[in-house]
């Protein structure tokens, strides 16, 4: 390990620097890259590489370039747009921000819960057009939410759901018993048949192989019609053209999203007009103060790695998610 150690900071173009590394400038020398020139230039010698760009895939244009890092980190939850194959079968940690936004997202789940559940897109159409009218509402309690994808994110869906009262069920890549906070836990091979008594379905599950287009024609019609879909997963897990047609068909009753498999999201496409759909922009996890955090997160796992303690949030690289230690 240098004297100094580098660390090359790959951004977004239009991000800027992350605030709250200034704690490092003293001790390590910062290389900001936005580019993939920028980044081959940054990662030359660096020791680590730090991605705050989570949609980015210039990381393995410049992997070539990369002499002697050391450790790769993304301050993100989801990692797949940096496990590239080189990436993944070199023996170099990849950790991410496991647990930053877990509650944050949570709470967007149980506020997109809430809107449907109190009819609340329709309070505001009906304000804003001055007309006073009395209905009636659904109750949360007792109804059943299934959450795909069982990991720290959706365990704080389950834990926040089930303090208000609804039932919560998993899927996850393999089934588990006596889990402490899902009344029960499905396999993957079992996803239709978990859909099928759903009230809500929130999908929360990390993009890999398996994940991809899970949530398509044959997964919306295994829901049940009064079903309201929500995901603040990954965008491509769900075949977009498979929900509309679910929505315009009254296959399921509605749905609300913050990442979609194209963004921003088309101002042509039909999910912008349905009276039945929330719209978000990716920002489920985000926070006032986030970015802070998550530089927080990063130095913490700086100082172990100086001390050549083993790292936190280490990901499983040949599955694409979770941790293996720390």
């Amino acid at each position: 390990m240098a004297d100094r150690p580098i660390i090359a900071v790959l951004t977004a173009p239009d991000e800027g620097r992350p605030p709250g590394l200034e704690p490092l400038e003293a001790e390590t020398e910062l290389r900001f890259a936005d580019d993939r020139e920028g980044l081959v230039r940054a990662v030359a010698d660096a020791d680590i590489l730090l991605v705050t760009d989570f949609r980015t895939t210039i990381a393995r244009d410049a992997w070539p370039h990369a002499e002697r890092l050391q450790w790769v980190h993304a301050t993100s939850a989801g990692v797949d747009a940096i496990l590239f194959p080189e990436l993944k079968e070199s023996p170099l940690p990849v950790t991410n921000a496991r647990g930053i936004f877990d509650h944050a997202i949570a709470e967007t789940v149980l506020g997109f819960i809430l809107a449907f559940a109190k009819d609340l897109p329709n309070t505001v159409r009906l304000q804003q057009a001055h007309h006073w009218q009395h209905r009636e509402t659904e109750r949360m309690q007792g109804k059943r939410l299934v959450v795909v994808g069982a990991g720290s994110i959706g365990r704080a869906i389950a834990r926040l759901a089930s303090a208000a009262g609804l039932e919560v069920e998993g899927v996850a890549s393999r089934p588990r018993e006596d889990d402490p906070d899902f009344t029960r836990v499905h396999g993957g091979d079992s996803l239709h048949a978990a859909l099928a008594g759903a009230d809500y379905v929130a999908c929360a599950a990390p993009l890999t192989e398996a994940t991809r287009g899970m949530m398509d024609a044959d997964a919306f019609a295994a829901m049940a019609p009064h079903a309201r879909f929500i995901n603040v997963g990954r965008g491509p897990v769900v075949r977009t053209d498979a929900l509309v047609a679910a929505l315009q068909e009254g296959a399921i009753a509605g749905a609300a999203l913050d990442v979609y498999e194209q963004e921003p999201l088309p101002p042509e496409n039909p999910l912008w007009a349905m009276d039945n759909v929330i719209l978000t922009a990716h920002m489920a996890g985000d926070f006032i103060g986030w970015r802070e955090a998550l530089s927080e997160q990063f130095i913490a796992n700086f100082r172990r790695w100086q001390a050549g303690e083993p790292l936190f949030n280490v990901i499983d690289k040949s599955r694409g998610y979770g941790t293996v230690g720390g």
